[in-house]
């Protein structure tokens, strides 16, 4: 949850080992990241870092 609103946050390992990021919005809305990471903690802490220096309005369209 952030600011009241619900997200997802989906990591995934990639066919080169490398982890991929998507979050997810309460309507079904994928912000997918480009950038590959070397670990799943990585790809989390990118994504906890996006909603602390982007506003939340970023992710609701």
């Amino acid at each position: 949850m952030v600011e009241g609103h619900r997200f997802e946050i989906q990591i995934y390992r990639g066919e080169d080992t490398l982890w991929t990021l998507e979050v997810v919005n309460a309507n079904g809305t994928s912000f997918a990241r480009d950038e590959l990471f070397p670990t799943d903690r990585d790809a989390l802490g990118a994504a906890l870092a996006d909603f602390e220096n982007s506003p939340v309005e970023d992710f609701l369209s």
